[in-house]
C-alpha cells in the first residue's frame, strides 16, 4: 500500500510518501508527480522517510521525473532516505543524479529561493503576476517585408516574392515558404515565424505538416521566401515570467497590453514560451497566389470563400502544449504610422504567429529563457504554425521584450 500527502514550504512542493514503491504502486506516485509538474511545480522534494521498500520500477519513477524537471531548470530532491533505501539507490548507481538531504531542516537550510530569481522584480499588472529582469539593450530595428495588399484577392505572383537572408533577422513572422523553384514553393506559402534566425512555416496544403530550416552560422546567406511579413531583433530589453493570479489563466488580449507597463517603448517585439490552456488560431488552406485566385471575384475573407481558404478555430485546442509565439505590438495603433499599421490586422494592435509544440515542462527562470527558446525550437516536435487570436489562454510562460525603433 502506498500513501502520500503534499505540502508547500518556502517555494518547495513536498511530497511525503509512506509505504512501498514497486511495480504495483509506482504508477500512482508517478501520476502525482506528473500532475504537480503540469501545475507548474519545478522544485519538488520527495520525503521518503516512511518508505520501507523501493524496487527498480520505483527507481525509474524518480529518474524519469528528474529528467523532466532538469530540462525545465528544476529538480526533484530526495529527503530522509533510510540506510536501506539509500543502499538501493547507490546499488543502482542513481544517487549521483539527485540532491539528497537527510532531513527537512538540512534541505531548508540550503534553500535560498530568492537567489534563483536572479534579482527579478515582482509586479502585479491587470490580474497578471510578473517576475521580470531589465537588461541593457539597444533598440531593435523593424523591417517590413513585402506587402499585404494582394492577400485579400490572392493576387501574388513570383515577382512579389521577397528573399530574406537567414542572417538578417533574429525574429519575425509572416507568410513564407522554402525552396529554390517558384513552381514548387509558390504552392506552399503559409503562416511562418522566424525564431533565432530559423524558419518554421505551415504549408498551405490539404494535410499540412510544419516544415522548417534550422539556422547555423555557416548558412547566413540561406534564403527564406516571403510574400509579406516583418522581422526584428536583436536583444531583449526585458524578460518576464508571467502567470495568472490565484491560479487563473492569462488571455493574450490581457497579456499584450500589460507588457507596455514593463516598457516605455511604443513598439515592441514580443517572443514568448507558454503552456497553453486553449489556443484560438487560424491558418491558410491555400497559397494566396494568382493561380488560386477565387473565380467569383470576391475576397478570400468573404463569407462565401472563407471556409475554403482559412482554417479557423471554432473552439480552443492544444491544451497543455508548449506555445512559442513571435510578433510585434503597438502601444497605440492609431498613432503607430502607416508602415506599422500595414503589418497589424484590422482593429488589432498586435500581430503574433505561434508554433504549437509537444507537451513539455518549461523553465520558469528568466535567466534560462534564451536556452529554453533554443531547446524548444530544436528538440520538441512542432505540430502547427498559426496566426493566434486574442482569446488564446495560458497558464504561465516567459516573454522576452525587444524595444523597437522605427
Amino acid at each position: 500500500m502506498l500513501e502520500w500527502t503534499t505540502t508547500d514550504e518556502r517555494g518547495l512542493k513536498w511530497v511525503n510518501v509512506r509505504g512501498r514503491i514497486d511495480s504495483m504502486t509506482s504508477g500512482q506516485i508517478q501520476g502525482e508527480f506528473a500532475d504537480l509538474i503540469q501545475k507548474g511545480n519545478r522544485s519538488i522534494v520527495a520525503n521518503l522517510a516512511e518508505v520501507n521498500y523501493i524496487s527498480s520500477a520505483g527507481l525509474r519513477v524518480f529518474l524519469v521525473v528528474q529528467k523532466q524537471l532538469k530540462k525545465a531548470g528544476g529538480e526533484i530532491i530526495l529527503c530522509g532516505l533510510s540506510p536501506a533505501i539509500m543502499n538501493i539507490f547507490e546499488t543502482a548507481c542513481l544517487l549521483s543524479f539527485f540532491r539528497v538531504g537527510s532531513s527537512k531542516e538540512e534541505i531548508m537550510a540550503g534553500e535560498d529561493r530568492q537567489e534563483s530569481l536572479g534579482g527579478a522584480v515582482s509586479s502585479e499588472i491587470d490580474g497578471i503576476s510578473f517576475q521580470y529582469i531589465q537588461r541593457q539593450a539597444d533598440p531593435g530595428k523593424l523591417a517590413v517585408i513585402g506587402s499585404q495588399d494582394k492577400l485579400s484577392f490572392a493576387a501574388y505572383s513570383e515577382k512579389d516574392v521577397a528573399a530574406v537572408r537567414a542572417g538578417d533577422f533574429r525574429f519575425g513572422a509572416g507568410l513564407a515558404s522554402l525552396g529554390d523553384e517558384y513552381e514548387e514553393y509558390g504552392k506552399l506559402f503559409g503562416e511562418a515565424m522566424i525564431v533565432d534566425r530559423s524558419l518554421f512555416f505551415l504549408p498551405s496544403v490539404r494535410r499540412p505538416a510544419v516544415d522548417f530550416m534550422l539556422y547555423s552560422e555557416r548558412q547566413q546567406d540561406m534564403e527564406y521566401r516571403f510574400l509579406h511579413g516583418f522581422g526584428f531583433g536583436d536583444s531583449f530589453r526585458c524578460v518576464a515570467f508571467f502567470e495568472g493570479q490565484d491560479g487563473g489563466f492569462v488571455m493574450l488580449d490581457r497579456l499584450v497590453p500589460a507588457l507596455f507597463k514593463l516598457s516605455e517603448a511604443n513598439l515592441l517585439g514580443i517572443v514568448f514560451l507558454a503552456e497553453s490552456k486553449g489556443v484560438w488560431g487560424m491558418h491558410l488552406k491555400r497559397s494566396p497566389v494568382v493561380e488560386n485566385k477565387p473565380e467569383n471575384g470576391k475576397e478570400i475573407f468573404d463569407p462565401v470563400n472563407f471556409p475554403e481558404w482559412m482554417h479557423f478555430s471554432m473552439e480552443p485546442g492544444d491544451i497543455n502544449n508548449v506555445v512559442l509565439g513571435v510578433g510585434v505590438a503597438s502601444r497605440d495603433r492609431e498613432t503607430a504610422g502607416p508602415q506599422v499599421r500595414s503589418i497589424l490586422p484590422s482593429g488589432v494592435s498586435y500581430h503574433i504567429h505561434a508554433g504549437i509544440f509537444s507537451k513539455e515542462p518549461l523553465s520558469r527562470e528568466t535567466s534560462m529563457f534564451e536556452l529554453e527558446l533554443k531547446r524548444v525550437a530544436t528538440e520538441l516536435e512542432v505540430f502547427r504554425v498559426e496566426h493566434i487570436l486574442g482569446k488564446s489562454s495560458f497558464r504561465s510562460g516567459t516573454v522576452g521584450i525587444v524595444e523597437i525603433s522605427f
